[in-house]
């Protein structure tokens, strides 16, 4: 959440972000409804003041002189009353309003209309190449007996799936290793609830927006689709002390998504799934942009270092401004190859925020001065499951039918192959 002195002063650079990010919110009506929220509080601090002042006469007075007072103290009361409605109301719409109004994009955000308009700069590896047909993820996983699509519709519906044997397997030896990896880099493994109260997916400005893409419970909570929102909430309401930043949190948990509006989009496959596992990387940090900028370009560094001993080539784009979600100031991210597809597979994303959601949560610290500050936030997808299973099976698919367990895996699953099938 912007503060709402930094959109009063600057609000020409808050509707050119707004514009940057295609997010449509009219900036003069906020202010406009801001003015009336001011009025109405200030004319109530004078109200309340002159009631006041009333209240410490009144002992004193004479009975005529009291009366006439308790009189005119009715007429305030009800002016005071009818004012509080219409602040209340005005509160409602002005906070409804500031949940609205979008983080302002970093200058080097490129433009564009949507993810096809994200820029690459980064490369790594070479797309694999095979003497063979090579095979999808679903063709091999399936003769292998690693997933089972059949029975995971059979008892979850639409994208459900079982992952079995080697499939289960090789999920655990991903695990295993990403939390040794992440570790050595200073971050601090934290399992959180992922039922959450709503008001942690606002903290996060994953709501309002994206409203139709979670699961509520039948008490109204939410079932978390990141990590990120119970992690950041986990200092939710806090003063910290600066000594520690940064803060680094590695959240593992089990994820939900309803990929509401994505029904005809990657309906096979482990691509698009409604549960899912993922490591995610959060951080808080001091209320600088450098440090924001150098972490970020760290954390997002991590995930790559990570593919890379897996040995998957990848690529690494800066997200346009159209997308970006409407709390982050700059996203990165990698995409995996896809052998059988020919193309690249979002695997991670890497953003940085600003104070934009610890404003919400209350995230605070003292500077070296001793005055409150808001803590700034990032978050970066370590990796997630079975997501990564469709890059790992296909780039290391081999003529025979078997997979080979890149090398880095190999103390993790056990082996270095799962082996084809042998029809009889």
């Amino acid at each position: 959440m912007l503060d709402i002195k930094f959109i009063r002063d600057n609000k020409d650079l808050v509707k050119a972000g707004a514009a940057k990010k295609r997010v449509k919110i009219d900036i003069d009506a906020l202010v406009a409804l801001d003015d009336r929220r001011r009025a109405l509080t200030t004319s109530l601090e004078t109200k309340r003041a002159e009631q006041n002042a009333v209240s410490a006469k009144l002992p004193s007075s004479a009975a005529d002189v009291k009366a006439s007072l308790l009189e005119s103290m009715k007429a305030l009361k009800a002016d005071m009353q009818k004012e509080e409605e219409e602040l209340k109301e005005v509160m409602k719409e002005w906070q409804n309003f500031m949940l609205r109004v979008p983080n302002i994009p970093d200058m080097s955000v490129p433009e564009g209309e949507s993810d096809a308009d994200n820029k690459e700069i980064k490369a790594w590896g070479d797309k694999t190449a095979f003497s063979f047909a090579p095979k999808d993820h679903v063709e091999i996983m399936t003769a292998l007996g690693m997933v089972d699509f059949e029975r995971g519709a059979k008892v979850h519906g639409f994208r459900g799936y079982f992952l079995t044997g080697a499939g289960a397997r090789l999920t655990f030896a991903v695990w295993n290793y990403a939390m040794d990896f992440f570790s050595k880099r200073g971050f601090t493994p934290i399992i959180p609830p992922v039922i959450v109260r709503k008001e942690n997916l606002y903290g996060t400005a994953h709501l309002p927006g994206d409203v139709a893409d979670y699961y509520v419970t039948q008490d109204g909570d939410a079932l978390a689709g990141t990590a990120e929102v119970p992690v950041m909430a986990f200092h939710s309401g806090e003063t910290l002390d600066a000594k520690a930043f940064p803060l680094k949190y590695l959240g593992f948990s089990p994820c939900f998504r309803r990929e509401a509006g994505s029904h005809s989009k990657d309906v096979k496959g482990l691509i698009r799934v409604h549960e899912f596992y993922k490591l995610e990387q959060v951080v808080l940090c001091e209320a600088s942009h450098e440090t924001s900028v150098k972490l970020h370009d760290e954390i997002n560094r991590n995930t790559e270092e990570f593919i890379e001993s897996l040995g998957i080539p990848y690529r690494t784009v800066i997200n346009c401004g159209a997308d970006l979600g409407l709390g982050q100031v700059k996203k990165y991210d990698i995409e995996l190859w896809v052998p059988k597809e020919g193309k690249y597979r979002e695997i991670s994303s890497a953003s940085y925020f600003h104070d934009f959601q610890t404003r919400r949560f209350n995230i605070r610290y003292r500077d070296a001065e001793g005055k409150p500050r808001y803590a700034h936030s990032l978050n970066c997808t370590a990796i997630p499951t079975p997501r990564i299973l469709v890059s790992l099976v296909e780039n290391n698919q081999q003529a025979d039918g078997s997979i080979r367990i890149p090398e880095i895996l190999r103390p993790y699953f056990g082996s270095d192959v799962i082996p084809a099938v042998v029809k009889p």
